[in-house]
C-alpha cells in the first residue's frame, strides 16, 4: 500500500484559493509563468542540479521559497520530515496541487524565510534554491538560516549571482530594475556568494555553473553546501 501523502497549510487549513483571488494580479500570473519560464533550463541542466544538491539533504529538511514545487521530485526518501515554505498564495496553490500529485509526504507552510516558525537548533538541513535573489535584504534571513540549524546542520544552496564578467555585470545592474518587476523581486545582480560567506556558515564544495536555456544576465550559478560550526 502506497504511503498516505500529507499536505499541511499551517495559514489556513485547506487550499488557498480565496487568498490566491486576493492576492497581487502579477503575482497571480507570475505563478502561472513560472514553471514555462524555467522550461528550457530545466531540462538543459537544471533539473540534473537540483537533484544533483539535494541528494545531500538529510534529517529535518525546510525548503525556503518553495515556489511551485520544482525541487519536490528530486529529494530522497527517508528524510525525517520535509517542510515545505512559501509565502506568496498563488505559488503556494501551485506547490500543493503537485504536492498532492506526487508521492511525497511534506508539509506546505505559510511562512517568510525571514521569519522561520521553527525553534533554535531544530532543523537539520534548510534549501535555498533561487530564494536569496529575491528577498528584500538576505541578511535576516541568513541570520534565521543559522539560527534554526543544529550544529553541523546545513544549508544547500542553489543561486544565480552577480557575474564576475564586468561586461555582464554591467548589464545585470542596467537591467535590475526592470527585471526585479517583471520576477517579483529577483535582483539579477546579487552578490550571494559573498553573503553567504560573512554570515558565519563554513562554506563547502562550492561550484559555479550556467544556467543554460535562461536569459544572460541570470545564468552565472553557484552551487553549495555551507555548514553551521559544532559545538
Amino acid at each position: 500500500m502506497p504511503a498516505r501523502r500529507t499536505v499541511e497549510f499551517v495559514s489556513s487549513g485547506a487550499l488557498p484559493a480565496a487568498a490566491v483571488k486576493g492576492s497581487d494580479p502579477w503575482a497571480r500570473v507570475f505563478a502561472a509563468l513560472y514553471d514555462p519560464l524555467l522550461w528550457v533550463g530545466e531540462r538543459a541542466g537544471m533539473g540534473a542540479r537540483r537533484r544533483d544538491l539535494l541528494r545531500h539533504a538529510r534529517g529535518r529538511t525546510v525548503e525556503l521559497g518553495s515556489g511551485t514545487g520544482l525541487n519536490l521530485e528530486y529529494y530522497p526518501d527517508g528524510l525525517d520530515e520535509l517542510i515545505l515554505t512559501e509565502p506568496e498564495p498563488a505559488m503556494r496553490a501551485r506547490l500543493a496541487r503537485r504536492l498532492l500529485r506526487s508521492r511525497r509526504r511534506a508539509r506546505v507552510l505559510d511562512a517568510s524565510a525571514e521569519q522561520l516558525p521553527f525553534a533554535d537548533e531544530t532543523v537539520d538541513t534548510v534549501v535555498s534554491t533561487l530564494v536569496l535573489c529575491t528577498v528584500d535584504d538576505p541578511d535576516p534571513v541568513l541570520r534565521e538560516i543559522e539560527r534554526v540549524l543544529r550544529p553541523r546542520g546545513q544549508l544547500l544552496f542553489l543561486e544565480h549571482v552577480r557575474s564576475e564578467s564586468r561586461r555582464l555585470a554591467y548589464w545585470q545592474d542596467r537591467l535590475a530594475g526592470p527585471w526585479r518587476r517583471f520576477a517579483e523581486g529577483c535582483h539579477c545582480n546579487r552578490a550571494t556568494l559573498e553573503l553567504i560567506r560573512a554570515c558565519g556558515l563554513e562554506l563547502e564544495d562550492v561550484q559555479e555553473a550556467s544556467w543554460r536555456g535562461e536569459p544572460p544576465i541570470v545564468r552565472p550559478l553557484i552551487q553549495g553546501v555551507a555548514t553551521k560550526s559544532g559545538k
